[in-house]
């Protein structure tokens, strides 16, 4: 009872990243609250699920291990977490921002008269003073997350509803294994109890899976342009660069808009979230939309001929120049001083 659950993607029994980092956060959030982080395994095949979840701060994982509930279906995940949540009434519950979280988080969120934060980049817990009343709330979850287009960062309450959910986008919260990790307790959900004739209206017949071409979230170097590249042929120069430090190549929302770069390169609040070892942010101005995806980097250099550009901010090395003429420089200098 009140305490955290996190909805655990799972694919062909593996864990999703986002999963295992929401784990982690919940850890320190419950921890702070001093409650219970609790797990929602649904799938098929789940035997010894509890070890792997129980590594990253699960003290318990409700398992419901049924072939209805692989691979992932509106209706019957839907059904069985709102018969969870309605017998355990957890505080907070977080998902993945994933197709899946944002498919299941809102509709069970409506069900249960809660309330949702989506694509939240932060939670913290903290106190609010009702202004009319001066009521307080203490230990509430602050839902913060880039508002009206990335030019704010809004923090989102539910002071009187729960659970107080959430989804969390991949990529912005870090995973880490705990010290001293146990196996989770299981409690087992039986299906049959909750699951319906209505819950199986929808049936896979057939599903073609590609593999991601472009995968730049674990890259641990990453040379990012953006418009101020000028051209797709002007990014010849960055995935040279790239090729040389053994990185990947990134672009901001308004590169790929440009046509600049693929889709799947792109970071920031419409993009994904990475946080490389190296960052390196070519002809990037440094808007909100796009510092929030990948802010986290370790070190961040900037290239800009712009010396006042926001990027500079928060970068630890700016070259003030032209991209066209730095990148070229970098790969030299960089083979002649290198092994």
């Amino acid at each position: 009872m009140n305490n955290i659950f996190v909805y655990c993607e799972i694919e062909n029994g593996k864990v999703a990243d986002v999963s295992l980092e929401l784990l982690t956060k919940g850890r320190n959030l419950a921890d702070q609250l001093g409650c219970q982080l609790e797990a929602l395994a649904l799938g098929h095949n789940l035997k010894g699920i509890e070890v792997e979840l129980g590594q990253y701060g699960a003290d318990v994982v409700h398992v419901a291990d049924d072939a209805r509930l692989a691979p992932y279906r509106t209706l019957p995940h839907t059904t069985l977490i709102k018969a969870v949540f309605e017998v355990e009434k957890p505080q907070i519950a977080l998902f993945g921002a994933s197709s899946v979280g944002r498919d299941l988080g809102p509709r069970v969120s409506s069900l249960l008269h809660s309330g949702l934060t989506a694509d939240c980049t932060s939670l913290e817990i903290g106190s609010h003073t009702e202004n009319k009343t001066g009521k307080i709330y203490e230990k509430l979850l602050y839902q913060i997350r880039p508002a009206f287009g990335g030019n704010i960062i809004a923090t989102i309450i539910n002071p009187d509803h729960r659970p107080q959910m959430a989804t969390v986008r991949e990529g912005v919260m870090k995973k880490e294994i705990i010290a001293n990790a146990k196996p989770a307790q299981v409690k087992k959900i039986d299906a049959n109890k909750f699951l319906t004739d209505t819950d199986e209206v929808i049936r896979i017949i057939e599903r073609e899976i590609e593999e991601r071409k472009i995968d730049i979230k674990g890259a641990p170097i990453i040379i990012a342009g953006g418009y101020g590249v000028g051209s797709k042929e002007n990014f010849a120069l960055l995935h040279e660069l790239a090729q040389v430090l053994g990185g990947e190549v990134g672009a901001s929302r308004a590169a790929v808009d440009a046509g600049f770069a693929e889709h799947a390169r792109q970071i920031g609040q419409t993009g994904v979230t990475v946080r490389p070892k190296l960052y390196i942010a070519c002809g990037i101005s440094g808007q909100i939309q796009h510092t929030a995806g990948m802010e986290q980097s370790a070190m961040i250099i900037s290239i800009n001929n712009d010396p006042a550009a926001p990027i500079n901010q928060i970068a630890d090395y700016a070259i003030t120049g032209d991209v066209s003429e730095i990148i070229p420089k970098l790969i030299k200098y960089y083979k002649k001083n290198s092994k």
